[in-house]
């Protein structure tokens, strides 16, 4: 009989991961119940919180202000070390001193998303009304509810208009909602690798990780807070099958083809034999251990929910009428996740409405992950895009 391994426990704590859900590592707005989040399932959310970071420093006149949407793994920590992985920032490729978004030129915010599990309130979050976490008590969110929280903290933080508005994946589906909700605020949208609603292969895709989440009998119908533990299997399977779709066929041929692991023969198991199946365990495990399972649950359902078009009558050339954002709409040729059609349905809506807007599809076979990837190209677009709108909008931008 063959031996079977399976996806290890964490190794972080729950009491580790919580601490971070309710008391971040990074600085937090408070919002009490003289403040709701009006969310558009009909509750008012409240009292609430969102965490987030800042780098840079804003300019007299606070124009300089960047704001970058994280993904839907992502969180607040883009520029700086994780507090629980240890691991650099998510996005050092772009963000940071050298970088196309540097501190030294702008005030650079990112927040932990409404829904997320990093310190913003989400379902792992503890309910005031009941002193337990929220689980699936917690209201169902979307991305426009993300994104009126966002602009309750750019509120508070005195800022009126955005100089960017930067993501990619769920970055820039939020991206894109600031710029149909708040059209005024935002100066510049550098919108990557993302759509303007999620398609059916994608809604697919994540009620499969979903049901990888609920088929764990840790789960507990959502309830595994209240026993200490985490369906840490169902939550790292459900990472493997996303992490595929973030790849391509030719990344993943290049990176591990049919190479075994650590061995020279296939030991006729069901352990790791491939470097793939290695891999993807990799990524399952280490995935689990800063990610609550809810939470995770709650994000896809958000991206499934959007379709920016559906509140413009289907005509997603209404969503942007009148706009003077000025856009930069980026695709990969490799990603099948959110493939250049979708961008180029977004540049032909924006065109119709006589947005200011530039198009580039950057050539690579790393698939949709390559925005989180060091592509030359792609940095020297976006370096290039923010430098014109800033000299556009007349912002002084100190020497390197």
């Amino acid at each position: 009989m063959g031996s079977v391994k399976s996806i290890p426990s964490p190794a972080i704590s729950a009491d580790e991961r919580s601490h971070e859900v309710d008391h971040p590592s990074s600085q937090v707005a408070h919002f009490g119940t003289e403040q709701p989040l009006r969310l558009d399932c009909g509750v008012d959310l409240s009292p609430f919180q969102i965490a987030y970071q800042t780098y840079g420093e804003l300019n007299a006149d606070r124009s300089n202000a960047v704001l970058i949407c994280h993904a839907l793994t992502g969180d607040q920590h883009v520029a700086n070390v994780h507090p629980v992985t240890g691991k650099p920032g998510w996005w050092e490729t772009l963000v940071g001193p050298g970088r196309p978004i540097d501190p030294k030129h702008y005030f650079i915010i990112c927040s932990n998303v409404i829904g997320g599990c990093m310190g913003s309130t989400g379902p792992a979050s503890i309910n005031p009304a009941t002193g337990k976490v929220w689980g699936l008590d917690f209201p169902v969110i979307t991305i426009p509810d993300m994104v009126r929280a966002q602009a309750m903290l750019i509120d508070r933080l005195g800022i009126d208009t955005l100089f960017a508005v930067v993501g990619g994946s769920m970055g820039g589906m939020q991206v894109l909602q600031w710029t149909a909700a708040y059209p005024a605020r935002v100066y510049s949208a550098l919108a990557i690798a993302c759509a303007t609603r999620h398609s059916a292969q994608n809604i697919a895709f994540h009620e499969l990780g979903r049901q990888a989440v609920m088929a764990d009998p840790d789960w507990h119908g959502g309830g595994y807070a209240d026993r200490g533990i985490h369906p840490h299997r169902g939550l790292a399977v459900a990472r493997m099958a996303a992490h595929i779709t973030y790849l391509s066929d030719a990344a993943l041929h290049r990176k591990f083809g049919r190479r075994m692991q650590d061995r020279e023969l296939p030991t006729f198991s069901f352990d790791a034999d491939f470097q793939v199946e290695s891999y993807l365990r990799y990524q399952g495990s280490s995935f689990v251990e800063r990610f609550d399972a809810n939470a995770y649950l709650y994000l896809t359902r958000a991206m499934d929910y959007f379709d920016i078009a559906a509140d413009h009558g289907g005509v997603l050339a209404k969503a942007f009428a009148g706009i003077q954002t000025r856009f930069c709409v980026v695709s990969f040729t490799s990603d099948w996740l959110f493939p250049t059609s979708e961008s180029r349905a977004l540049v032909h809506a924006l065109n119709a409405s006589s947005a200011r807007v530039s198009f580039a599809e950057i050539e690579t076979d790393r698939g949709h992950d390559a925005f989180l990837l060091d592509v030359p190209e792609f940095f020297d677009i976006s370096r290039a895009f923010l430098q014109s709108a800033g000299k556009a909008r007349g912002l002084t931008l100190k020497d390197r």
